[in-house]
């Protein structure tokens, strides 16, 4: 068998515009799996700085993207940090332009709804110039439609597209997706992956779902 990609690559082949970001990532507040590839033809080592948006590491929030994700050029990512307050009579944030205002008013942060972690599960596709709010999750196996805006959950294996992000269809049914869940062939070791990649890209669903039952049914 042929070499295996290296997952600590930077740049994991000969075109130059896909990076492994979890070797490009250096601020605490940002978790990336293995395989999981930013694309794009300017910089895509710089979707930490580019693409990620008001990360405040003081805020608390963090950005988790699980293993084997695509991620198209212009995707980003808005934090927590980003918000306005929306409780009191004006949103304006007085109390980062200093002075008296500051005298006057709480620290921005603290008044700002803690929406939690944005989570993207594993082999999730995000297409291009796509918005994901802060505080999201997108399942395992999802797949987000270009240029959407995704300010609602998405569960695993859901395609969801639009402005704002809606539902379009599950990609499988129940059976399969709890199946594939099961199977989290994300986490196989390097060789066993390599070995179970002919699964992975059949069409023929109904020979995939046999292969995932007797996996699961029988020893790993």
């Amino acid at each position: 068998m042929n070499q295996i990609p290296d997952p600590n690559a930077v740049f994991p082949n000969e075109y130059g515009t896909s990076c492994f970001l979890k070797n490009v990532i250096t601020a605490l507040n940002i978790i990336v799996g293995d395989y999981t590839y930013y694309d794009d033809p300017d910089d895509p080592t710089a979707f930490e700085r580019k693409n990620v948006l008001f990360h405040w590491p003081e805020f608390g929030d963090r950005l988790i993207i699980g293993k084997f994700c695509a991620i198209a050029s212009g995707v980003r990512f808005m934090m927590g940090s980003a918000n306005h307050r929306m409780s009191s009579v004006s949103t304006y944030p007085f109390h980062v332009f200093g002075g008296a205002w500051a005298e006057q008013t709480p620290p921005h942060l603290s008044q700002l709804t803690f929406k939690g972690d944005t989570v993207a599960g594993n082999d999730v596709w995000i297409g291009r110039e796509s918005v994901i709010l802060l505080g999201i999750t997108i399942g395992d196996g999802a797949i987000i439609a270009a240029y959407s805006v995704v300010t609602r959950d998405v569960k695993p294996y859901t395609l969801a597209g639009g402005n704002p992000a809606r539902p379009i269809r599950k990609r499988f049914d129940e059976e399969l997706i709890g199946l594939l869940l099961g199977l989290r062939w994300w986490d196989f070791e390097p060789e066993r992956l390599a070995a179970f990649l002919p699964v992975l890209c059949d069409g023929a669903l109904e020979a995939v779902r046999e292969t995932a039952r007797r996996m699961l049914d029988g020893p790993q």
